[in-house]
């Protein structure tokens, strides 16, 4: 017979600090359901409601299709724009950011401290600060798309460049190449089907990105949906979300198809 006495034990006892997490997490999830005043007659109310604006909705109303396809170009336009610029933006501060690239270690963590920061801040509240800055438009909402994409990029781009393979680096380096030679001539070569495929995910982030940055006035088709939808015009509304869906979906899928091409 085996001696079950020396397997190891199945469960151990949790730590102090686990009790204080799991605790702790329980403490902030019951006063959320407390605070969110969730009730089953408030359900029922908003199940009523939904019914009734679907009722409204359908059919959509294409009548204003002129209008929604120039909005929808628009939003493209400040998506492609603003990841165009934040992902150049992103490569040089991803090479200060990297241990393999940067050229000093109070560079690298000033980088990384930046990447941090822009990284924080959610691309409605950059939106906001541009309208103000910059007035209402899609200058605000490319600006906005520029700093979300840094925040985005920068970070999965100097991962990939620590993960780059040393052998073509240090085989630069002993034939008497400087720095700048081995980031161009070895580091970036092996990071470019990486960098295309997180530039491709920053494009998709950002069109949907653009469409909720126009409800606050960032220019794109959001103006248009907030607009139906202050006004009641559920039908266009409809109309506006369903050729949203269709360019989102559109692009996820020549998206898909061009990572498959080159990874």
């Amino acid at each position: 017979m085996s001696d079950h006495s020396q397997l190891p034990p199945r469960f151990r006892a949790p730590s102090a600090l686990t009790w204080v997490v799991v605790v702790g997490f329980a403490a902030f999830f019951i006063q959320g359901v407390i605070a969110s005043d969730i009730s089953f007659d408030r359900l029922m109310r908003g199940a009523n409601n939904l019914v009734r604006f679907v009722g409204q909705a359908v059919p959509p109303d294409f009548t204003r299709m002129p209008n929604i396809a120039d909005a929808m170009l628009e939003t493209m336009n400040i998506a492609i724009v603003g990841v165009t610029f934040g992902c150049l933006f992103s490569i040089p501060l991803a090479i200060l950011a990297a241990c393999n690239t940067a050229p000093t270690m109070l560079v690298r963590t000033i980088a990384r401290f930046v990447i941090s920061v822009v990284r924080t801040i959610p691309d409605l509240i950059w939106a906001l600060i541009f309208v103000v800055t910059v007035g209402l438009g899609p200058l605000a909402g490319i600006l906005a798309i520029i700093m979300d994409t840094i925040g985005f990029a920068a970070r999965f781009y100097s991962e990939r460049f620590e993960e780059v393979q040393k052998g073509p680096a240090e085989a630069l380096t002993a034939t008497g190449a400087g720095s700048l030679s081995v980031i161009f001539g070895a580091i970036l070569p092996e990071s470019f089907a990486s960098i295309t495929a997180t530039s491709l995910f920053s494009v998709e982030k950002a069109i949907r990105s653009a469409v909720t940055l126009g409800l606050v006035g960032a220019g794109g088709i959001g103006v248009e949906l907030s607009t139906a939808m202050r006004l009641f015009r559920y039908d266009q509304a409809a109309a506006i979300i369903l050729v949203i869906l269709v360019v989102v979906i559109g692009f996820e899928q020549l998206s898909s198809m061009i990572r498959k091409r080159i990874i």
